[in-house]
């Protein structure tokens, strides 16, 4: 007689005893991520005075961001020659390190180095955590761990900012940097036997072409440095540096992106093209709401933050909203419904410029894009998973956050060149820049079907 068994069900929830620890773990390191990028912002005005290094203001921000894109390059690769373990632990050991040294920096040029290497750790534990995320769970719960890492960062955008101004004037702003490893390494511990009970990866040697993709991201972070400090300066050689940066960035970008990504090719390229179209408009717009708001419709800051906590609690409100419908037929469903809706926000936004309009359209607008982006980015996550090959899901979802990084980085310097542009800004300014977002997440919109393979028949 044989005796069959029949396979082990895929897990229910997020939660059952074998994810617990690993899910708990995996939000936790992504809500450290996003504390520090939020909290550093808040302090860094003080550490510049405190260390007497306000010229080099700007490169604490750029060289975390360049060492960041390269970190992505190198975990894509590490990843699928090696799995997921290596890069998790050494983004932690590097996240750790760099804030140790910039918590203890004696000046800004140290600070700066300890900025570098903790942008490396972010950057190499980052696209980890999504291999982590396509090797443990199964496709139905994947919406579901991605509305989590959206909500590990909404938390933080709407508590980060003031916890981080209050330790600064309680504890002082190195206790910003020095507090988070003490979370970061009992999180991390709590993925390990997850990680362990996926078992011993083949270890395969790296892809034809990766130390050439390795040269291509340094220059792309090269390019990304030199955008990012571009964009906070002023005057003709602002627009010099954005220029060069821009065109490098064109050069060597290609190189580190799907084949056909510039094209919108079906299937992966136009995911990956989809969620940097979203970002640059989502926070291309959000840059300028407050200042808009306050310069032209009176409201303090406290009532123009206000406005843009609305946004965070949508975009969270719509994470779980995805992660708890059914499967849509069509995989364009969920982006499409996302990038509609920031279409309609970011427009509307832009609408409050005339001075007719009530405020009160920007609010409801703004809700309607932070629900479109809660839609959007975990059905893209989870789309890029499912188009991925199990040896390539480090490169794609590399690829993916990579994408994700510049496209913010270009709006953003080219909003901060519209803004410069006269003696102050005004109604203009704010109509050119919330144009632009409004009509990348348009173009997203138009390109959202492209997410299919193939069209449907019939």
């Amino acid at each position: 007689m044989t005796i069959t068994t029949e396979p082990a069900a895929p897990p229910a929830h997020l939660f059952v005893p074998s994810l617990r620890a690993m899910t708990v773990g995996s939000v936790a390191l992504v809500s450290l991520l996003a504390f520090e990028a939020l909290a550093v912002g808040t302090a860094m005005p003080t550490v510049a005075r405190s260390l007497d290094g306000l010229s080099l203001y700007a490169l604490a921000f750029a060289g975390t961001f360049a060492s960041g894109v390269v970190a992505m390059v190198l975990a894509g690769i590490w990843c699928d020659a090696r799995g997921p373990r290596g890069s998790m632990w050494h983004g932690v050991a590097w996240f750790v390190a760099g804030l140790a040294i910039a918590g203890a920096a004696p000046d800004m040029a140290v600070l700066v180095v300890g900025r570098v290497v903790q942008g490396f750790g972010s950057g190499l534990l980052s696209v980890a955590l999504y291999v982590i995320v396509g090797r443990a769970y199964p496709e139905q719960l994947r919406r579901r761990i991605f509305a989590a890492f959206a909500a590990a960062w909404v938390v933080p955008s709407l508590v980060g900012p003031a916890v981080a101004g209050l330790i600064v004037e309680h504890l002082g702003w190195r206790w910003v940097f020095l507090a988070v490893p003490v979370v970061a390494v009992p999180a991390a511990l709590l993925i390990q036997p997850g990680l362990r009970a996926l078992g011993v990866v083949d270890r395969v040697r790296p892809p034809a072409g990766a130390a050439a993709r390795v040269g291509w991201a340094c220059g792309a972070g090269a390019s990304a440095a030199l955008l990012h400090y571009g964009g906070q300066q002023r005057g003709l050689s602002a627009a010099g540096l954005v220029v060069a940066a821009l065109v490098g960035l064109l050069v060597c970008v290609p190189h580190l992106l799907p084949a056909g990504f510039l094209r919108a090719a079906r299937g992966l390229p136009t995911v990956i093209g989809l969620r940097g179209l979203a970002s640059a408009a989502f926070a291309g717009a959000e840059v300028v709401i407050p200042l808009m708001l306050s310069r032209e419709r009176h409201f303090s800051p406290t009532a123009a933050g206000l406005v843009l906590t609305v946004g965070a609690l949508s975009w969270s409100a719509g994470s779980f909203t995805q992660s708890r419908i059914a499967a849509p037929r069509s995989a364009a469903t969920l982006p499409r419904a996302g990038l509609a809706c920031l279409t309609v926000g970011t427009a509307g936004v832009a609408l409050t410029v005339l001075p007719e309009v009530p405020v009160a359209l920007a609010v409801f607008a703004w809700a309607v894009a932070g629900l479109g982006m809660g839609l959007l980015f975990p059905s893209l996550s989870t789309l890029t998973l499912s188009l991925s090959a199990p040896e390539e899901q480090g490169r794609n979802s590399s690829a993916l956050q990579l994408g994700d990084s510049l496209s913010v980085a270009t709006v953003l310097a080219l909003t901060g060149a519209v803004l410069a542009a006269g003696s102050a800004p005004g109604p203009a300014h704010y109509a050119v820049t919330l144009a632009v977002a409004a009509g990348c997440a348009l173009l997203g919109l138009l390109l959202a079907g492209r997410v299919v393979t193939r069209p449907a028949l019939g």
